[in-house]
Formats: structure tokens, C-alpha cells, sequence
């Protein structure tokens, strides 16, 4: 399949992607639980947590306690420890602000479409300056059915206006490169936070962004 260059998007998931935060919200979810005498395995985080909105979330913890009142208020609680924990340590995935840069300098648009709350959004592109990067922005409010649902990718293809499949997902979570992948995208998994061989279906799998080339990409939609 042939392809103008300057058609093409990247969209891009946010934790684990763009910044390595899954290790801090593994602790800060640590704080969480144990403060509200909960446990639950790494296993669970993998199945339940990493990729999925806190919507999804804190009814799978807290079962038949959960209210959306009581969720809401979880959730900034949680996210609120996370942003303590990550504050002094937030810092890209590395390779990534080149891999940016590149994008940017050939005219291929950019989104972010993360299953995070907007203050965790804002944290991070302030934190490292890099709104300049993206033309679009997605979070956890702007969809009604988290990943593996297609609906965020779907989405930010729209608000692009970019046909879904010119588009290309960078996801570190099982449910978001199944995400992608339902919605006619072509998938790099990213293994930050799961083991290449986890990524069933994507089309590349990198460490990190270190060595990409533009090459490569655009070999993705041949």
C-alpha cells in the first residue's frame, strides 16, 4: 500500500510510552491499597489496571463498595500520591523527543490517547514541555469506553482527520495495543511494561524509541 508521507499520524499512548511511569503508579497503588487494607497481585495490575481508565478500575478493586461518587474520590486520591511520587523523577522514554522531533520536521501529525485523568495529562506534557508535539489530546473523560475498546484511537484519528488506517499506535499495555489494533491501525508495542512476546498482533515491538527510524515506519504501511 502506497501512502503520501505527510498523510500519515502517530498516536501515541502516554504511560508507559512516553514517559516510564508504570513503576511509580505500581507503588503509589501500593500506598493506596495498603492504606485502604486492600491486596492485589501484579498479575491483577497487568489484567485489571495497566491501560484501563480508573472507571474500570476501582469497581474491579473495590467491587460492591464501589459508587462513581466513591471512585472519583479513589481516584484523585490515587493519582494525587502518583504525581507526588513521579515529580522529581519525570523524564521521556528515551530516544522519544528525537523520534518527535523527526515527526515534526517531516509534517506528521501527532495525539496523545491516554486512559489517564486530564491532571495526569497536564502533569506530564508541562512537566517536559511537550505540547508543542501533539495536535490533538485525549484522556480518560473523552471516551466512554476504555481500551481495549477502539474508541480513544478512533477518536483522535477523527480529530486529526486522518483515516484510521494511515494512522500508527505507540502502546506499552496489552489493552491498548488490542485498542489499536480494532481499529484498523497499524501497532508498535512499546515494552516497557509487558514482555515482547505479550504483544500478540502488533506489527513492531521496541524497547524504546533509540534506534526507530522513519524507515521503518513507513515500511509498516507497505
Amino acid at each position: 500500500m502506497k501512502n503520501n508521507r505527510n498523510t500519515l499520524a502517530a498516536l501515541f499512548d502516554m504511560d508507559g510510552v512516553i514517559v516510564h511511569t508504570n513503576p511509580y503508579h505500581k507503588k503509589a497503588f501500593k500506598i493506596f491499597l495498603d492504606k485502604h487494607d486492600i491486596s492485589i497481585s501484579d498479575q491483577e495490575l497487568k489484567d485489571h489496571v495497566y491501560g484501563r481508565t480508573n472507571a474500570e478500575i476501582f469497581p474491579y478493586i473495590f467491587k460492591d463498595k464501589y459508587t462513581p461518587e466513591k471512585g472519583e474520590e479513589w481516584a484523585n486520591e490515587k493519582e494525587a500520591i502518583f504525581r507526588d511520587l513521579y515529580k522529581k523523577d519525570v523524564e521521556p522514554v528515551p530516544g522519544l523527543i528525537g523520534f518527535l522531533d523527526e515527526l515534526q520536521r517531516r509534517e506528521i501529525k501527532a495525539a496523545v490517547g491516554t486512559s489517564a485523568p486530564i491532571e495526569n495529562l497536564n502533569f506530564i506534557m508541562d512537566s517536559l514541555d511537550l505540547r508543542h508535539y501533539f495536535d490533538a489530546f485525549l484522556h480518560s473523560a473523552d471516551v466512554s469506553e476504555g481500551k481495549p475498546n477502539p474508541e480513544i484511537y478512533l477518536k483522535a484519528a477523527d480529530r486529526l482527520e486522518i483515516d484510521p488506517k494511515f494512522c500508527v499506535v505507540f502502546e506499552d499495555s496489552v489493552a491498548g495495543v488490542k485498542a489499536g489494533l480494532n481499529a484498523g491501525m497499524i501497532v508498535v508495542g512499546v515494552a516497557t511494561t509487558h514482555t515482547p512476546d505479550e504483544f500478540n498482533g502488533a506489527h513492531l515491538v521496541i524497547e524504546d524509541f533509540e534506534g526507530l527510524t522513519m524507515e521503518q515506519l513507513f515500511s509498516l504501511f507497505q
